[in-house]
């Protein structure tokens, strides 16, 4: 087996200690060592096989230039897009199996767009003194971003940040030797909650295989979206049955539970054929374990577990959310479809289960109906999202863009 190189990315001029630790423990390891300094003013104590020149140089700017911008939080990011760049770059050559980038808030906020600029499969990880915050917005970390906090690590080396920088540097390594990266059949997209919920993908994944098409399912609660709409974003699918957009839900009503603004619009802004169906839209996720909202005080809500809550939306408050779902599909730029299936969109909503609302889903279907742009096609079902009226819908829907060539068969 050919050893692997790992990236390994800081400002040197501040952290050399620490960063020559973590080099030290991939070598150590058997792994290979290419370095690369992100400093702005100082120097490190020795060459890095990438300066902190080459690194503004990449982003069409000068190390003088960068320090006459007058203000750290804009050289920051020239320096973060000229380490992104130089990283992707790297990758793209051969020269590096995987990135590891040390740093506080600072050093985070440029780790968050180089580990970005790596494709999935990328072993990528970020040591950190604010790793899981809530400062750190989901919609800024990769899909498959590793990270660990970097304790008792603001200022030099101890035991108790050796122990996280040399847990950090095997881990890098470790998933560089023995990751498998995506295959090259054509890859689905698709998102869901639990069985329990939503049940559509038991019968459409087994089909799309049948079909000659790889199926990932993302977990919609936040990071899943997140993840899918990252790789959407990329290309990554060749269509994407997108069924629970709850987290746009999410969204709108303020939850932390969320994939950022931009959820339901990757794939139609990068022209993937996207076919989309609102589950669970009457949701609205919180962490159970903070106080329900004000206005939230009197919705019926149901305890899924200690981590989250599940608020059931009032007629309006879907009517919001329909609009919504209207605005982001208006932005897509490849085929677009939208069913909607008037029977309900989740398990619970049926009639006789515990967050049955026939008006409330009649005003939602109702508006989105309404509301839904000219762009994408409609196609409304008197039908439950879990019925198999809609899992036979969608693979017509697909088996009609896979004949006339709107959905690739090879990646």
């Amino acid at each position: 087996m050919t050893e692997k190189t790992i990236l390994v990315v800081g400002t040197y001029d501040t952290k050399d200690d620490e960063l020559t630790y973590i080099a030290e423990c991939i070598r150590n390891l058997g792994g290979h060592v290419r370095t690369m300094d992100v400093s702005v003013l100082g120097d490190p104590t020795a060459p890095c096989d990438h300066s902190k020149h080459d690194v503004a140089q990449e982003a069409d700017s000068s190390i003088e230039a960068v320090i006459a911008s007058g203000d750290e939080n804009h050289a920051m990011q020239i320096m973060a897009n000229g380490a992104s760049l130089l990283t992707a770059r790297l990758y793209r050559e051969g020269k590096i199996d995987g990135v590891i980038i040390l740093g506080g808030s600072m050093g985070t906020d440029l780790a968050l767009d180089v580990t970005c600029a790596l494709p999935i499969g990328v072993p990528k990880y970020f040591v950190s003194t604010v790793s899981f915050s809530p400062m750190i917005p989901s919609d800024r970390l990769a899909p498959d971003v590793q990270m660990i906090l970097w304790a008792g690590g603001l200022y030099g080396l101890n035991s108790v940040c050796k122990a996280s920088l040399s847990q950090a540097a095997g881990a890098v390594l470790g998933a560089a030797r023995a990751v498998e990266r995506p295959s090259d059949a054509p890859l689905i997209g698709m998102t869901s909650l639990g069985k329990t919920a939503l049940k559509y993908m038991v019968t459409l994944k087994p089909a799309l295989e049948e079909r000659g098409f790889e199926v990932a399912v993302f977990h919609a609660t936040g990071m899943g979206g997140r993840a899918f709409e990252a790789l959407a974003a990329q290309g990554a699918f060749a269509c994407v049955f997108d069924f629970c957009t709850q987290e746009l839900g999410n969204h709108v009503f303020g939850s932390n539970i969320t994939s950022g603004p931009d959820r339901l619009t990757a794939a139609g802004l990068s022209g993937t054929p996207q076919i989309v169906a609102p589950g669970c839209h009457d949701l609205v996720d919180l962490p159970s374990w903070q106080p329900l909202p004000e206005r939230f005080s009197e919705h019926p809500s149901h305890v899924h577990n200690r981590l989250i809550t599940s608020v059931v939306l009032n007629t309006e408050e879907r009517r919001d959310v329909a609009r919504a779902h209207a605005a982001q599909l208006a932005k897509a730029k490849g085929p677009s479809a939208l069913i909607l299936p008037r029977g309900g969109c989740g398990e619970w909503d049926r009639p006789g289960a515990g967050l049955h609302d026939p008006v409330s889903l009649a005003a939602f279907m109702d508006a989105m109906a309404a509301e839904c742009p000219d762009t994408t096609k409609l196609h409304v079902l008197d039908a439950h999202i879990n019925d198999e009226e809609f899992s036979d819908t969608a693979l017509a829907i697909f088996d009609a863009w896979v004949a006339d060539g709107t959905v690739r068969q090879t990646s």
